[in-house]
């Protein structure tokens, strides 16, 4: 039996999860289409993805690049779009069955938020859109009907562990961190860490904002807030626990004390072709796990002494209201000065914590009120940069 092709728009498609995205769907073009690309200013890639997956629609953000990209696909019929509003109106399109939300940090909130109020299913690998407005997201997605279908590897692993589940109330979950590449390093050591070896993640390839995350355990703390939200947890009922081998994705422990466990190499695509063909599994060529490879697994506390992004985190999933938008706002702002050789590693955290101390705290927030939290959170942020 044939089975109707699914209609995808790829936003961030020139990132790591996207191009990852487009390799997945060119390995089963009898079972996706690729309806839109949308690119922040990568234009040489965009234009090349769009004349390989020959899309509908394709949005540039960085406007500077919009007639370069119009005059190398004029031949192709594709319509092409520019900038951060018409991407929020392209989403909405009729002809997209699902959107994969991959544009990295707070850029990624307004699409997202717009392909949910128009009733569009999301595969969803950007995680400051929940860590920003997860209260706003979900209340939107339930209003409308959308699945939340998560590709980041921890909350996927969590999802696939409860097919099956739904009727069992959830006792904790357990997200998995590989500690990245300073893991057992303590707060001297870090001192003087440059950003070449920040960035050489042990078991991930990802972009240079999530591997710094990651570095800093930023990353696991922003998965922390993502699933309350995802799967409407308290606090306590959330546990980060170090596994340097990746290959426990994550586990759930339910209430009659069992637990599940979903393993696998630590390797994107799966998660995403996951979340794109859900609830079939698709055939796929990734390599397979080798037990006698691995003889031993092992699981370790996370150090929130050394690593005290974690804890900021919890305490910004505690506290609400905006406080993990200011969070992730002064992180972002952080970590581009990381890479810009502009502060030290141990800056970032306390930047971050600096500027929330800083700013205001607004319990029940609206749209609005988190849009002028993102944009008090880096002017603080800055200013500590500046004063580093």
């Amino acid at each position: 039996m044939s089975q109707e092709k699914k209609h995808l728009a790829i936003l961030g498609s020139t990132g790591s999860i996207g191009t990852q995205a487009l390799e997945v769907i060119d390995a089963h073009p009898e079972r996706f289409v690729v309806e839109v690309l949308a690119a922040g200013n990568n234009s040489d890639l965009l234009i090349q993805q769009a004349l390989k997956f020959k899309p509908n629609v394709v949005v540039i953000n960085d406007n500077l690049q919009l007639a370069k990209v119009k005059s190398a696909l004029l031949d192709e019929g594709i319509k092409v779009y520019g900038g951060e509003e018409a991407l929020a109106d392209v989403v909405q399109m009729d002809s997209i069955d699902m959107v994969l939300a991959a544009i990295v940090g707070y850029a990624g909130l307004r699409s997202t938020l717009s392909a949910v109020k128009a009733g569009k299913q999301i595969a969803l690998a950007n995680k400051e859109t929940l860590v920003v407005a997860g209260d706003l997201i979900t209340a939107e997605a339930k209003k409308n009907g959308v699945n939340l279908f998560p590709v980041d590897s921890e909350h996927s692993a969590i999802f696939q562990c409860l097919a099956g589940e739904f009727q069992n109330p959830i006792e904790k979950i357990y997200l998995t961190a590989s500690g990245g590449p300073f893991r057992g390093k303590k707060r001297d050591e870090l001192l003087h860490v440059t950003k070449k070896e920040a960035l050489k993640h042990p078991n991930w390839e990802m972009g240079a904002k999530v591997t710094i995350d990651s570095a800093t355990l930023m990353n696991k703390g922003c998965e922390v807030i993502e699933a309350k939200w995802l799967f409407h947890l308290k606090p306590e009922q959330i546990d980060v626990i170090v596994h340097p081998q990746s290959i426990v994705h994550s586990l759930v422990q339910f209430r009659d004390g069992s637990m599940k466990a979903q393993l696998g190499l630590p390797d994107m695509k799966l998660p995403i072709q996951y979340a794109f063909s859900y609830p079939n599994r698709l055939k796929s060529d990734f390599p397979r796990f080798d037990f006698t490879k691995y003889p031993a697994l092992n699981f370790e506390k996370p150090d929130v002494e050394t690593f005290s992004c974690l804890g900021i985190a919890y305490d910004a999933m505690r506290e609400g209201g905006n406080r993990a938008c200011v969070m992730n706002a002064a992180n972002e702002i952080a970590v581009k000065a990381f890479l810009e050789d502009r502060i030290g590693f141990l800056q970032i955290a306390d930047i971050i914590e600096k500027t929330i101390a800083k700013s205001s705290f607004i319990k029940n927030p609206t749209i609005e009120d988190y849009i002028k939290s993102d944009v008090e959170g880096r002017r603080i942020a800055v200013e500590m940069v500046n004063r580093a």
